[in-house]
């Protein structure tokens, strides 16, 4: 089987290697080539991931990911094309629960960040594993967030990602959702409904865990 984190991973692969290495990205200060190297280490140096999350390890991990960013480019999307062969995520569930929202928004953090951009129409499939992430995700990402968070996705329940006043309702298809909850408010097509001053604060929220 094919999971839809497995075709993310593909797409977002592809979409590497036809914007080329030094584009830049959604991700403020990475290029391609940075979010590549993030996925492979991501993917192979688990000993580096705790600078992802905790700042007095951040160093390490970005020696290690400087490091990978100097392989070939070619050779770099390849590897960001293929989980390590012992990966726990080669079983299908955990690549779901781990890989579907990661893939779906860092390829979306290429594609955002290119002139012209559209929205992508999602697959059912897709659409169903970015909703269990929204809601497993929405409430420790929004934790931060200066005002309530409501998530509306189209023809799903609400979610009520934060739970505070004002209250601010994000309206839109769950993909959209996912990348507004991960700190891409700008590019996220959503409607936003509320306080004028705390939309403001929403839009303007820093998202992460």
């Amino acid at each position: 089987m094919t999971t839809p984190a497995t075709l993310e991973r593909q797409r977002f692969a592809d979409e590497l290697l036809a914007v080329g290495p030094d584009v830049d990205t959604l991700c403020e200060g990475w290029t391609a080539r940075d979010l590549a190297a993030h996925v492979v280490l991501r993917d192979r140096r688990p000993d580096a991931m705790p600078g992802v999350l905790v700042s007095m390890f951040s160093g390490y991990t970005d020696k290690v990911q400087s490091k990978i960013a100097d392989t070939e480019w070619t050779d770099l999307v390849e590897k960001v094309r293929a989980a390590p062969k012992l990966s726990p995520t080669r079983i299908d569930a955990v690549d779901r629960l781990a890989n579907t929202s990661e893939f779906f928004v860092h390829l979306e953090d290429v594609r955002r960040a290119q002139p012209g951009w559209e929205p992508r129409e999602l697959d059912d499939e897709l659409t169903a594993d970015l909703t269990s992430a929204l809601g497993r995700m929405a409430k420790p990402l929004t934790r931060r967030a200066p005002v309530g968070i409501t998530l509306a996705p189209e023809g799903g329940d609400p979610i009520v990602a934060k739970q505070a006043e004002p209250m601010v309702t994000v309206r839109g298809p769950v993909g959209e959702l996912v990348l507004f909850v991960f700190g891409r408010q700008d590019h996220a097509r959503v409607a936003l409904e509320g306080d004028e001053d705390a939309i403001e604060q929403a839009r303007s929220a820093s998202f992460g865990l």
